[in-house]
């Protein structure tokens, strides 16, 4: 009776926790709404929204915790997109211990017409525990926001509908399109529990309700939907409120309220059941002329899984060196890299931008004037709304875009659509405003910003993050040269006798099939980097004047007087900019030099070099090589440490003189991380010898982020004070695999070691957590291997399914 109190008092505050091109159509829709278990939407600015909702009816507590947006705290026993493709669709499992259930939701696209073809998805579930009771609630919604209208066709009963529920709508891009909603033949209805005589016309029903939703509002659907279900249930539960006579079955009064209001732009079909289930929506777009049934599911799935399944093992071909469990392995890679593709999501709206917040060390003269000017508007403002297509680091946590994170998922994105990683690159580059600069996290519209702490949701002119959407570019180029009929490196600008040089040895798997336009036509490929060159040029520029360091008021040495840099945006604490947060630094000043930053701006300069060489801009080219030499000869002067052996960042005293900050961690090995040292440098014997070292940054599990004989080690919030990251040792496995291991030079065997050693404990350990919490985690314990904070993690954790295949861009 606790629970039925419960509900008596339960309220709804309770429950809260552009346009693509015409080449484009086969991802116009997908299931871009990566914060909810299941949601599809199409890749325009405001149209038609669809999300499922589900709770267990084995009591009334269940109602309060509804299952839709996806939330760590469900306690779901894992969930993942075990085969999905952004351009057919997929297989999505999803374990609900907490109410008893296996959901698997499968999708696929119809192409056809005019308006981004059609799709199918089929919701279907089984009982967790065959012994336990599993009696679950479903709730199929669609709103649709913006111009056009959403009608019900099928015809209302106030004591729910039977068979199909049809919904019919239209939008100025979608056009006309129908919602069928459809049961499967072998499901069970609950219609035993108490009371149930006095709920007889309304059992084995599907339930609805339509609702008129304000402008802006269909993102928060669920919410309005189960205040419906909860009101409905309150008004019933009033009748029995005397112990003595106990409550109905939860089943028979969470329900929802069969009415429909006079232009609703919100339906939600609601079906209950109990143990297994299967439920069909079509969703059919008039212009493709074509009716979907349950064989298109029934014949569509298995074809899609074969062919996904063929694909991939062309691609990310299973592991020689992992011969115990290569299916598992294999498996497991794919599931990873599937729930990348499922995290990809489309985010249109309003962002929140603080043009003249400052800390005082940051404080300069030396801005440009457009910049000055635009300090003066000082106090956050909501800025015009702006379209993205991203992917997310995680579903349940960060679901949006991050520009640091950015760029390694491309690299994984890119391995299996190389066309599908160019628009979402194009989308980030055609973000950089005026003046260069593209904000560190992409918080757009009111639903982003929900899930996002208000201290967190403004950003700020003068912040960077790592340039890490140079990787994406340069994998591009790389995957360019790897195409049988791709450019030489002559063609592509690049000088060979660079050290260290970006480019990967020729892979014959290059697919070509699905995505690789762009790698199959050099014009193609030239067209795409001439659209990026300017603006990516533009925040290149933006880099180095609002990220560079001071040298000469320091009376510091170094072979260039200009090239040094500095995170903006740091706190005492804190430099969230470099995107390792609390990892140990020097006292902030004016005067201080970031030896990440500086490694990230020659990686940056490089990039900038090929793209211009490719693109016929030999001025820009030499430019571009004069810097770069410049940078990295920088990086020597300003950062190694002759008596620490080691890089380090630089800081500045109270007497105003420069010494060396150095913390032994990833910050430290950033030339190596980013291939900046020749095989022969001098300095590569020491880092080596401090990745291995078990005292220093070498475990069985990874490389850990401080060393492990660093005061703060494990302290504080240890974000950045030891765990393991999988993109930092991915960023250390291609140095290995691309150089230093493959190159001649007085540290190669020991590359050689380090690189097999480290592959096998990365894997094996990611591997392990995920078959023991049926997650990948956004990091992992030094100590025990353990995953830690956010999960499911597949952004760059992901990037495992890279490690296990050898594929380093």
């Amino acid at each position: 009776m606790f629970f039925f109190w419960l509900l008596l008092s339960l309220g709804l505050a309770q429950l809260t926790v552009s346009q693509p091109s015409n080449d484009s159509e086969s991802l116009l829709w997908g299931a871009y709404r990566p914060n909810l278990y299941f949601g599809l939407r199409p890749r325009l600015p405001q149209s038609l929204m669809t999300g499922l909702i589900w709770f267990g009816t084995q009591d009334f507590m269940s109602v309060s915790r509804p299952r839709h947006g996806c939330d760590q705290g469900d306690g779901l026993d894992g969930y993942t997109w075990t085969e999905y493709d952004p351009r057919q669709g997929g297989v999505q499992v999803l374990n609900d211990g907490p109410n008893n259930v296996k959901i698997t939701t499968e999708l696929i696209k119809v192409p056809g017409g005019d308006n981004g073809g059609s799709w199918a998805a089929r919701i279907r579930g089984e009982p967790m525990d065959p012994v336990r009771p599993s009696r679950t609630s479903f709730i199929f919604y669609a709103g649709l926001e913006g111009l056009g209208g959403l009608d019900m066709e099928t015809d209302e009963d106030e004591n729910g509908l039977e068979g199909p529920v049809k919904f019919s709508g239209s939008s100025p891009d979608l056009d006309d399109f129908s919602i069928r909603i459809v049961d499967g033949p072998n499901n069970t209805p609950i219609t035993n529990g108490p009371y149930s005589h006095l709920f007889a016309d309304r059992i084995d029903k599907t339930h609805f309700v339509g609702l008129r939703l304000a402008p802006g509002q269909i993102w928060q659907a669920r919410d309005f939907i189960m205040q419906n279900i909860i009101q409905r249930a309150q008004n019933i539960l009033q009748a029995y409120k005397d112990p003595q006579k106990g409550a109905p079955d939860p089943s028979f009064v969470l329900q929802l309220s069969d009415e429909g209001l006079s232009g609703s732009n919100l339906y939600a079909v609601q079906k209950s059941f109990d143990g297994e289930f299967q439920f069909d929506v079509y969703y059919e777009s008039a212009s493709a002329q074509h009716q979907l049934d349950s064989a298109t599911l029934d014949e569509g799935i298995p074809a899609l899984l074969q062919s996904f399944n063929a694909r991939f093992d062309s691609i990310f071909p299973p592991s020689p060196s992992y011969s115990s469990d290569q299916e598992g392995l294999q498996a497991f890679s794919k599931a990873i890299t599937s729930n990348l593709m499922g995290g990809i999501g489309y985010f249109y709206g309003t962002s929140i931008v603080d043009r003249g917040f400052a800390y005082e060390w940051d404080q300069e003269d030396d801005q440009d004037s457009e910049e000055e000017e635009g300090a003066k508007a000082k106090g956050a403002r909501l800025t015009e709304p702006r379209a993205l297509l991203t992917a997310t680091p995680s579903r349940s946590f960060f679901p949006r875009g991050f520009y640091w994170d950015e760029g390694f998922h491309l690299l994984h994105i890119g391995a299996w659509d190389n066309d599908l990683s160019l628009e979402i690159l194009k989308d980030w580059i055609d973000l950089i405003d005026e003046n260069g600069w593209v904000a560190r996290e992409q918080i757009l519209g009111e639903e982003a910003r929900s899930r996002v702490p208000t201290e967190f949701q403004t950003q700020v002119p003068t912040y960077a993050n790592p340039p890490t959407l140079a990787m994406a570019v340069t994998a591009f180029i790389a995957r360019l040269q790897a195409a049988p009929s791709g450019p030489s490196d002559a063609e592509l600008g690049m000088d060979i006798g660079m050290q260290a040089p970006l480019s990967t040895t020729p892979d014959s798997s290059v697919p070509t099939g699905p995505g690789t336009k762009f790698l199959q036509s050099p014009e193609l490929a030239q067209s795409f980097l001439r659209s990026i060159y300017s603006p990516l040029k533009r925040h290149y520029e933006w880099f180095r004047r609002t990220q560079r360091g001071q040298i000469k008021q320091y009376g510091r040495k170094a072979r260039s007087r200009s090239e040094a840099y500095r995170w903006r945006g740091r706190s005492a604490t804190h430099v969230l900019t470099s995107g390792m947060d609390d990892y140990p630094r020097g006292p902030p000043s004016a005067g201080e030099l970031h030896l990440d930053l500086i490694s990230w701006m020659a990686f940056f300069t490089r990039t900038m070099r090929e793209i211009a060489g490719f693109v016929g801009e030999s001025e820009d080219e030499a430019s571009f090589r004069e810097i770069e030499v410049a940078i990295l000869n920088n990086i020597d002067d300003l950062h190694w440490s002759e008596e620490n052996q080691m890089y380090c960042d630089v800081g500045v005293n109270d007497e105003d003189e420069s010494y060396h900050v150095c913390h032994k961690g990833y910050v430290s090995i950033f030339p190596f991380l980013l291939s900046l040292l020749s095989p022969s440098a001098p300095q590569l014997g020491a880092i080596l010898d401090m990745v291995r070292d078990p005292q220093e940054l070498w475990s069985p599990y990874g490389l850990r982020s401080l060393s492990v004989s660093h005061p703060e080690f494990g302290q504080g919030e240890n974000y950045w004070k030891g765990p393991i990251w999988i993109q930092m040792n991915y960023l250390a496995l291609r140095a290995l695999h691309q150089t230093y291991a493959a190159q001649e030079g007085p540290y190669q065997k020991q590359a050689q070691e380090i690189y097999t050693e480290l592959r096998k404990n990365v894997v094996d350990n990611v591997y392990k957590e995920y078959k023991r919490t049926g997650y990948v985690w956004e990091q992992y314990d030094s100590i025990t291997g353990e995953g830690r904070r956010s999960h499911p993690f597949t952004g760059w954790t992901s990037m495992v399914a890279l490690i296990l295949a050898e594929k380093y861009y």
